[in-house]
């Protein structure tokens, strides 16, 4: 009998009709000339909003006129002084000039208002939009054009030094959310007519501004045309920050390691800039994203080129080891302690022996215990607000340490381990990257636990394997190691002298290699100052010019 039972009928709701489904209704309509029936339309649209104002006015004593706009996006002096003041009080040089209503819009944009962003509209969702954003509107009766004009004012913090890429010797300058003062922060440190700035808007609700940044003649005309192809794919309600672009755009998300690299940094950015990379800004991010990355850029920081080649170098080589440290240093001791305990000294292994006499577990379980533990405590001490955070961080590594090893949990030397390994991650200046670190750190202490050093040995070759077989908006995400770069491998493990890289690394194909002009300098030449030890000459640099046998091979 059920094969005849009589389906239930679904009743089709009807869909509720949103403001912003009404706007898009009326896409592309113009709006009407009688000044009521825009009203009616505007208030139709926007409902009841508490800062929506209407006020209505006489344009010179004599044209039926009404300013909309948001009172909580606009710079009400800049309305009152601005626009009108000059449109209800005429202006002397127009007085006794005949109006009339067909030629009053091109009279007040030109002889009126004293605004610089005074432009018509026409269509309604196109002006509904611009006052969403902080426009004012002027609607004037018998006309079916309109006027709307720039008057945003929205609250900013003040530029600040970056809270996450802090440096000892370099500016003090971050960006901040609003994205006109981020791009006036790299076009003040690129005053050239080669720097671009395209923009579009992304999200169907939050209509994000994002801003693809690149200096002409120097990207390639490839990557840039594949970023805004990414870009103009996303189709999302809301875009907030830089990172809802990364996910849309890197091209494996799936992988541990970030294939774009987010800085709130405006000498970082234009520093990949002039190298040919392209920045990404989006309205509301204190965060710029570059593209393409490789992965040598995350343990570099913006330092290493503002000091000496030589302190530059050492700092790179210390971060580089720490990185490596805190990859596979736990998984070596669980190695070493399980597996190969014959390879550590006689009297330290003893010790370690005696530390972990205690202990009711295997090393792998007790690392692991701990490193959980260490992730905990750190995730807490980023949450919580400053004041307590910092007590947090010693009282968890002091208090809760020391009362693991007395309670026979841990052993001291496990202990130990994880403190220098969390140190070495720190040392990590890019914090996706070493987030990735972090994450990979757990499978190759499982394989450690399990087959001792050649599980380390299996893991390791997993990651870089993985890492070759990246790619970052087509560029090869080991580059300048594989493939091979010899101008790169400059910039690698140390930080060449600046005159050692005259040209722009080739993996990233920029359109314009050259980046260091070798001049002459004859005051210097002619008064013989210094022993210049780029010039290879023994006199101190008294005879020939001032090209190195270095240059002349690069070039």
């Amino acid at each position: 009998m059920s094969l005849f039972r009589k389906k239930k009928r679904t009743v089709k709701k009807p869909q509720l009709l949103t403001p912003s489904k009404l706007v898009s209704k009326k896409a592309n309509t113009p709006t009407s000339s009688s000044l009521t029936e825009t009203e009616k339309q505007i208030k139709e649209i926007l409902g009841n909003n508490e800062d929506l104002r209407i006020k209505h006015f006489k344009i010179f004593g004599k044209f039926s006129a009404a300013c909309v706009y948001f009172s909580s996006l606009v710079n009400k002096d800049s309305l009152n002084k601005d626009i009108l003041k000059p449109l209800m009080n005429e202006p002397d040089h127009l007085v006794g000039k005949e109006k009339p209503l067909t030629r009053l819009i091109d009279m007040i944009l030109t002889e009126t208002l004293y605004h610089s962003e005074a432009m018509v509209g026409e269509s309604i969702d196109e002006l509904i939009e611009l006052m969403l954003r902080g426009e004012t509107v002027i609607f004037i009766d018998g006309i079916e054009e309109a006027i709307h004009i720039g008057t945003r004012k929205v609250e900013k913090r003040a530029i600040d030094q970056p809270q996450t890429e802090q440096v000892i010797i370099g500016p003090r300058e971050g960006f901040i959310e609003s994205i006109a003062t981020n791009i006036a922060l790299l076009r003040y440190r690129l005053p050239t007519p080669d720097f671009q700035v395209k923009t579009m808007k992304i999200g169907r609700l939050t209509k994000s501004t994002v801003a693809i940044c690149y200096l002409k003649g120097i990207a390639n005309e490839t990557v840039i045309k594949e970023v805004e192809k990414r870009l103009s794919e996303i189709d999302i309600d809301a875009i907030l920050d830089v990172g809802y672009l990364e996910q849309f755009i890197e091209d494996n998300p799936f992988s541990p390691f970030p294939q774009t690299q987010t800085t709130e940094r405006p000498d970082k950015t234009v520093a990949n800039l002039i190298e040919g990379r392209v920045a990404i800004l989006v309205d509301g991010s204190p965060f710029s994203l570059l593209v393409p990355v490789v992965f040598n850029q995350f343990y570099q920081t913006t330092e290493d080129y503002s000091s000496r080649f030589l302190m530059g170098s050492f700092v790179r080589l210390a971060r580089i080891l720490a990185l490596v440290f805190s990859l596979i240093f736990p998984s070596l001791y669980v190695s070493l302690i399980s597996f190969n305990p014959e390879l550590l000294p006689t009297e330290f292994a003893v010790a370690v022996a005696g530390g972990r006499a205690g202990v009711p577990y295997p090393a792998v379980i007790e690392v692991l215990i701990i490193e959980v533990a260490m992730e905990i405590l750190r995730e807490a001490t980023v949450r919580l607000p400053k004041q307590v955070g910092g007590a947090l961080s010693i009282v968890g590594v002091l208090v809760i340490g020391q009362a693991a090893v007395e309670a026979g949990l841990s052993s001291p030397i496990t202990v130990v381990v994880i403190a220098l390994t969390t140190i070495g991650s720190f040392a990590t200046p890019t914090y996706t990257a070493a987030f990735a670190l972090r994450m990979l750190r757990f499978p190759i202490m499982i394989l450690a636990g399990i087959f001792g050093l050649y599980g380390i040995m299996v893991g390791v070759i997993f990651i870089f394997n993985h890492m070759l077989s990246l790619k970052s908006f087509g560029v090869p995400y080991m580059a300048p190691v594989s493939p091979e770069d010899y101008q790169g491998m400059k910039d690698v493990v140390i930080r060449s002298p600046l005159w050692w890289m005259p040209k722009r690394p080739d993996f990233l194909h920029p359109a314009n290699r050259s980046r260091l002009q070798e001049k002459d300098n004859k005051m210097l030449e002619d008064s013989k100052l210094g022993n210049d030890q780029r010039e290879g000459k023994s006199n101190g640099g008294s005879e020939g010019d001032y090209s190195t046998s270095s240059d002349n091979d690069l070039n």
